[in-house]
């Protein structure tokens, strides 16, 4: 069976993005990214790419460069806000199972590396895509690489596609000075504190809670956090005594809703475009590098593209599905009363370990 090649448009150039030119590129197909920004982000904080997703990188000879750089994370507990221990998380247990532990890595050193495994010829920063009928005239391929408000998506499979929003929001960032090879993760009533490693001795840092969105507080967050956690035991008091407010990023928290297809013709989705789900598993960035592998996987195996994308529409939809499915059940279980019986799910959820 022949192996298919042409040329591809690929809309985005975040980690799905940059990921599929790099997988479609190692098999000759000449792409091209549209990135309407100016450049790389440089925005975000540190990753955790899981085994699964290290095996991705390696599909694309990167995940060797991805384990040197990043921060192995050696154990890993949840515990009460007055410090009392919940769980632990069996991070060995992975290690063994895999080969592999989970890898954190700063967003931008990520995009850095599936950027240097491309030809700058392939980039087009500063450049929107507003007309998805030209790309799909003059390309063998499309892929929608252009995040969780994907206008590809809307486009395609209407309205009722559009992100929906949590009810929860997000607060990020990270620390030097403040070295750990541990995971953290302190769950109080209906809001949860995590501290994970970061490379070059940072300490990375994130919070959820409940909020109305776009309550934002610019120039204040870091007085709501410290409301909120504030007197919330170690790690994180100590966090939050070293923050400072221009090291806060905060976000809303949405996901896709649950598409027919991720394909239509000739056009594809990747990555948060086709699935986006609730943080709390840290599986996001980990299913678009995933992603990228698959289609190009689909795409060596199937006579045409038509063909190579209704494969990994099959290989990959459902299993997300699945997923999703539990990144959201993760969300709501930190709300779940009364506490005790939310502890002992926790506790009976990871007696199997890590997922891998």
């Amino acid at each position: 069976m022949g192996r298919v090649k042409g040329t591809a448009a690929i809309i985005g150039g975040g980690i799905g993005g940059l990921a599929t030119a790099v997988a479609l590129g190692r098999d000759g197909w000449q792409a091209v990214v549209y990135e309407r920004e100016a450049g790389l982000s440089g925005a975000g904080t540190a990753l955790g790419i899981w085994p699964a997703a290290l095996r991705a990188l390696d599909a694309l000879d990167l995940g060797d460069r991805v384990r040197a750089l990043g921060q192995a994370q050696r154990s890993g507990a949840f515990q009460r806000p007055d410090g009392r221990r919940i769980a632990t998380l069996d991070v060995a247990a992975l290690e063994r199972r895999t080969g592999d532990a989970v890898v954190l890595l700063y967003r931008p050193a990520l995009l850095e590396v599936l950027r240097s495994a491309l030809d700058p010829s392939v980039l087009r920063f500063a450049t929107p895509v507003r007309d998805l009928d030209a790309l799909r005239r003059g390309h063998d391929l499309v892929v929608a690489a252009d995040g969780i408000f994907s206008r590809t998506r809307r486009e395609l499979f209407g309205a009722a596609t559009a992100a929906r929003y949590t009810g929860r929001t997000a607060w990020r960032g990270w620390l030097d000075g403040m070295p750990t090879d541990a995971f953290t993760e302190t769950w109080g009533p209906g809001a949860k504190f995590g501290v994970t490693p970061q490379e070059q001795g940072r300490t990375n840092w994130y919070a959820t809670t409940t909020a109305p969105e776009r309550a934002f507080r610019p120039g204040a967050e870091l007085a709501t956090l410290r409301t909120r956690f504030g007197d919330w035991a170690a790690p994180v008091r100590q966090v939050l005594d070293a923050v400072e407010e221009d090291g806060i990023l905060r976000h809303d928290l949405y996901v896709v809703p649950p598409l027919p297809s991720f394909v239509r013709d000739t056009v594809v989705l990747v990555g948060d475009a086709a699935h986006a789900m609730p943080p709390d598993l840290g599986r996001g960035a980990c299913e678009a590098l995933i992603d990228a592998v698959a289609l190009a996987t689909a795409l060596r195996a199937a006579p045409t593209v038509t063909a190579a994308l209704h494969r990994y529409d099959a290989a990959r939809r459902r299993p997300l599905r699945r997923l999703t499915r539990t990144a959201a059940a993760a969300s709501n279980l930190v709300h779940l009363r009364p506490l005790w019986v939310r502890d002992t799910l926790l506790r009976l959820a990871l007696l199997p370990g890590p997922p891998a």
